[in-house]
């Protein structure tokens, strides 16, 4: 039976339920003998991941010391629902795999346990890139280890663009002027997700960095990238029914040739390589600065197992080269490591080394506990600008106001 649970009220009962945790954590934690069975929660459910997800267990099982671990998949929508039930009827698992951006909301909870420490003793936080290290940095804590990254690039229809005598674009105004020349008949010249959900979301950041702004500049600098997408529908360039599009609409829209160039992720690629038509791909164009959205999940371990000594060992050994690089390929992942980067079917696949170049630049959405309420602030103003109900300017300034809330109330 499911039943809603408020943001407030999760917050209030997990804080409790990390507080009762904490104070079985040191008695719990250091005496552990014998073998252990880990509860693991993540939302890989679909038929391709769950070859390399048993690989992993397996591994796992063979070469931690005493250790099962008993896996629970819940679709990707239901997982911070999971854990937020969790929370409060006490039906947690030791560890789990969540999506980067929860960690706003599960980072400010106090169900995450703090790994600060042991990742001191390890001594492998500098072996990652920023973005990804930065995503698991919560109040000065470790509240977590990368699993996986990715991030945000520009598609090309290489034959396309040739056809029209435009090169890749770099900059936002080569960006424009390309999709504008590159739009004929019912194909647009670009594509991409606006969709109202947090998916749209992870597409425009890019835009308001790229810009020059963040979250606490909204009123100026969501302005300035909103026209910019505002413009590229007033001239056709970009159909105004992206704001109904997920990533895979948009995918769809460049495999059926009905968009010259897409914004996407390295998901993609498996998908692409099967299309009868040549296309590359290259980093997001910049304005003030180069800037793209990380994705990706992260490994976390809850505060309230009794096991943390135990899952922490797990998730040291799956960052093990020989354990972590046939997982991440199995995956078709990228690697949040720096010292991986040459190895792995992304040292050699052009596609995928051109995601990985961007990982330096690629930013987290790590904003706090009220995160979901400025993001859906953001959502809401690229729709009213997209759709002709409200200026660039004004959806802005609305936005900005309720960003700033939310932002204040961390």
């Amino acid at each position: 039976m499911s039943y809603p649970v408020d943001r407030r009220g999760f917050l209030r009962v997990s804080g409790a339920a990390a507080a009762t945790a904490a104070l079985g954590l040191t008695s719990c934690s250091s005496t552990e003998s014998g073998p252990v069975t880990l509860r693991w929660w993540d939302y890989f459910t679909l038929d391709n991941f769950q070859p390399g997800m048993n690989r992993l267990i397996k591994d796992i099982e063979a070469g931690v010391p005493d250790v099962r671990i008993e896996r629970r998949s819940f679709p990707f929508a239901e997982l911070e629902r999971q854990i937020t039930l969790g929370a409060i009827s006490g039906d947690l698992p030791d560890l789990a795999i969540v999506d980067n951006v929860s960690m706003n909301t599960l980072g400010g909870s106090r169900l995450l346990a703090d790994l600060t420490a042991r990742v001191e003793k390890w001594g492998q936080g500098d072996q990652y890139y920023k973005g990804p290290w930065d995503g698991c940095q919560v109040g000065g804590k470790t509240l977590g280890i990368p699993n996986n990254s990715n991030c945000l690039a520009l598609y090309c229809n290489t034959r396309m663009l040739k056809a029209a005598g435009v090169e890749p674009p770099t900059t936002w105004d080569e960006l424009a002027s390309a999709a504008q020349k590159l739009t004929s008949g019912d194909r647009y010249g670009l594509a991409l997700s606006a969709i109202k959900t947090e998916e749209g979301v992870f597409q425009f950041l890019p835009f308001l960095w790229q810009a020059g702004g963040d979250l606490d500049t909204f009123r100026t600098y969501g302005a300035t990238a909103l026209a910019f997408q505002d413009e590229l529908i007033a001239k056709g360039s970009l159909s105004e029914q992206c704001v109904g599009w997920t990533q895979q609409d948009v995918n769809t829209r460049f495999l059926n040739q009905r968009a010259a160039m897409q914004i996407n992720g390295p998901w993609q690629i498996p998908t692409l390589k099967k299309a009868d038509f040549d296309w590359d791909v290259v980093a997001l164009p910049r304005d003030k600065e180069a800037a793209t959205c990380l994705g990706g999940e992260n490994w976390v371990v809850m505060a309230s197992s009794k096991h943390i000594d135990k899952a922490w060992e797990v998730l040291e050994y799956t960052q093990r080269p020989s354990v972590l690089v046939p997982y991440l390929v199995s995956f078709g992942e990228l690697p949040a490591r720096k010292d991986l980067a040459d190895r792995g079917s992304w040292a050699s696949d052009p596609a995928l080394r051109l995601f990985l170049s961007q990982l330096p630049l690629a930013r987290p959405r790590q904003y706090g506990a009220h995160y979901a309420e400025a993001s859906q602030a953001v959502g809401e103003a690229q729709q009213a600008v997209l759709t002709g109900s409200a200026s660039p300017a004004a959806a802005a300034r609305t936005a900005a106001g309720k960003i700033d809330k939310a932002l204040g109330e961390q």
